[in-house]
C-alpha cells in the first residue's frame, strides 16, 4: 500500500476542514449524493459539523482549509470488530503501531481487538493499556474485548462487570470456542444482567484435527486432516438453545458455512438475540484457494467449499450476516513457512477488507451503500460504538476512496508487519485515498 502517514497534531491545530466535490456516502441515513464545490462535508476540531449539497453555497469559511476530493466517494471509517494486533506478548507477529498504520491505510479508522495477547487481556490495567497506547500513537482508535474465561481455557468466568466498567467492548475467548455448555450457559446469564455481549468462535473443538483444512475431496487428494463443516454447525445450534435458556446476547464471529447461516436465520425468525459477521475470505475465497499446500490460505475457521461460499453471500445479502470484519491474523514469516499441516492459521486484512468487501458491489450481489454498511454504520451499532456515520456531530472519521481503481495486492507491499494474506495476487477495486480522524488526516494515498 502506498501513501504516506501523518504524526497526532494538537487539537488546536485541526481547525475548520471543507470536503467538497466529493460523493457523499452514509449508510446510516441512507445518503448517496454527489456534490460539486457548492457542497459536501465541514469538520471543525474533531467532530462533523455540517453536511449536505449546498452548504458552501456561499463560499466555504474563509478560516477553513479546502480539501478538493476530486470526485471520490467520502464515507465513515471503516469499523473492523475482529483485529488481532499482537501487542503485547507477541509483537514479533504484529503491534498497536503497525496495526494502526496497516488499518489507516485500509480506510480502517477503529478496531476492537481480541483479547489472546500475553498477557491476557483480562484485567483493568491491560483494558487500559490497549486504549492508552493507541491513543499515544494517534492511528486508528482501538478498543479491546476482555477475556471471557480465565486463561482462555473455557472453565472460570473473569471478572465481567468489572472489565466492563474499565471499557471492555465484549467478551469472547477469541479464537477457542466455549467448548463447555454449563460454562456459556453461566456467561450468557451474567452478561445478560449488564447488557453485555459474548462473542463465539463457533468451531467444535473435538472435532478439529490439528493442521486441518475444510473435509473435502481437495483434504482426501492432499492428504491432509479434515475439518468438517459440522464443527461450525453443531456449536451454532448449540448456543442457540443457551440463548433461549437464558436470554443472553450472543454474536457468532466469521461464519463459514452455509447451513450454519440457514440455522442463525431461523434463530433470528424466532427472536432470538443473536447477531453474527463473517470475513472477506469466506465470501471471496473457497478450499480451492488451497492449492498446492498455500499456508497463507490456512485460515480458522479454514476456507469453505463453493457452495458454503455462495451461502455466506447469500446471508449477508438478506441480512442474516449482520457485519463484515477482517479477522486480521498476522503471523510471522517462520510460522508459516513450515508444512501446512504445522503452519500456524490466519491471514491479515486490514488493508484488503475495504477492496474485497466491494467485490460484493462490483459483482452486483450488493449495492454500494449497503456494503459499506456492513463495514461501518452495522458493526457500530453492534458493538455500541460512536462510529460509522457521518451524522452532525458524530465524530470525523472520514474514508475518501476509490472505489473503482484496480489494483493488485502482493504480500510485499503490504504495510502490515505480518505478510500474510490469504489474497496475494488478487485483483481487486478500491484505493483508499485519505483517512481521517478525530479532523485529522493520518493517512494519504501517494497520488492524493
Amino acid at each position: 500500500m502506498t501513501g504516506y502517514w501523518t504524526a497526532a497534531q494538537p487539537d488546536e491545530a485541526l481547525g475548520l476542514k471543507a470536503y467538497t466535490n466529493v460523493r457523499l456516502l452514509d449508510p446510516k441515513s441512507k445518503l448517496d449524493i454527489v456534490c460539486d464545490s457548492t457542497g459536501g462535508l465541514l469538520t471543525d476540531g474533531k467532530r462533523i459539523s455540517n453536511i449536505g449539497p449546498n452548504i458552501f453555497k456561499n463560499g466555504i469559511p474563509k478560516n477553513a482549509e479546502e480539501i478538493d476530493g476530486e470526485g471520490f466517494c467520502l464515507s465513515p471509517g471503516l469499523v473492523d470488530i475482529r483485529v488481532q494486533v499482537r501487542e503485547p506478548g507477541y509483537e514479533h507477529k504484529g503491534t498497536i503501531e503497525s496495526a494502526g498504520r496497516a488499518a489507516t491505510a485500509g480506510g480502517v479508522t477503529t478496531m476492537v481487538c481480541l483479547p489472546n495477547t500475553k498477557p491476557i487481556i483480562a484485567d483493568m490495567s491491560q483494558v487500559e493499556f490497549v486504549a492508552r497506547r493507541a491513543r499515544k500513537i494517534g492511528l486508528s482508535k482501538i478498543y479491546p474485548y476482555a477475556a471471557l474465561t480465565k486463561d482462555l481455557k473455557g472453565e472460570e468466568l473473569t471478572e465481567i462487570g468489572i472489565l466492563a466498567e474499565a471499557g471492555a467492548m465484549a467478551f469472547t475467548d477469541g479464537d477457542r470456542a466455549i467448548a463447555n455448555a454449563q460454562v456459556l450457559r453461566r456467561a450468557l446469564s451474567y452478561a445478560r444482567t449488564f447488557n453485555l455481549l459474548i462473542v463465539q468462535h463457533p468451531e467444535e473443538p473435538s472435532l478439529v484435527p490439528p493442521g486441518g483444512m475444510n473435509a473435502s475431496e481437495t483434504a482426501t487428494r492432499l492428504g491432509l486432516p479434515g475439518i468438517p463443516r459440522e464443527a461450525e454447525i453443531i456449536i451454532v445450534e448449540r448456543d442457540l438453545r443457551l440463548v433461549e435458556m437464558t436470554g443472553g446476547k450472543l454474536h457468532f464471529a466469521h461464519i463459514s458455512t452455509g447451513e450454519a447461516v440457514d440455522v442463525i436465520r431461523k434463530g433470528k425468525a424466532r427472536g432470538l438475540n443473536i447477531t453474527c459477521d463473517t470475513a472477506p475470505p469466506y465470501f471471496a475465497l473457497n478450499d480451492q484457494s488451497i492449492g498446492n499446500y498455500r499456508t497463507f490460505a490456512k485460515l480458522s475457521p479454514p476456507l469453505r467449499s463453493e457452495d458454503d461460499r455462495k451461502a455466506i453471500i447469500a446471508g449477508l445479502k438478506d441480512g442474516t450476516i449482520d457485519a463484515i470484519a477482517s479477522d486480521h491474523t498476522p503471523q510471522d514469516a517462520d510460522s508459516k513457512r513450515l508444512p501446512f499441516t504445522q503452519a500456524e492459521s490466519g491471514g491479515v486484512g486490514l488493508e484488503t477488507l475495504l477492496a474485497v468487501s466491494l467485490d460484493l458491489y462490483h459483482n452486483g450481489e450488493m449495492s454500494l451503500l449497503d456494503t459499506l454498511g456492513k463495514i461501518t454504520h452495522v458493526p457500530a451499532v453492534l458493538f455500541n460504538l460512536s462510529a460509522g456515520t457521518l451524522a452532525k456531530d458524530a465524530a470525523a472519521d472520514l474514508m475518501l476512496f476509490d472505489p473503482e481503481r484496480g489494483w493488485q495486492v502482493k504480500d510485499t507491499d503490504l504495510v502490515s508487519k505480518a505478510k500474510n494474506t490469504p489474497f496475494d495476487l488478487r485483483l481487486v477495486q478500491g484505493v483508499v485515498m485519505r483517512t481521517v480522524i478525530d479532523g485529522r488526516t493520518v493517512f494519504q494515498h501517494e497520488e492524493a
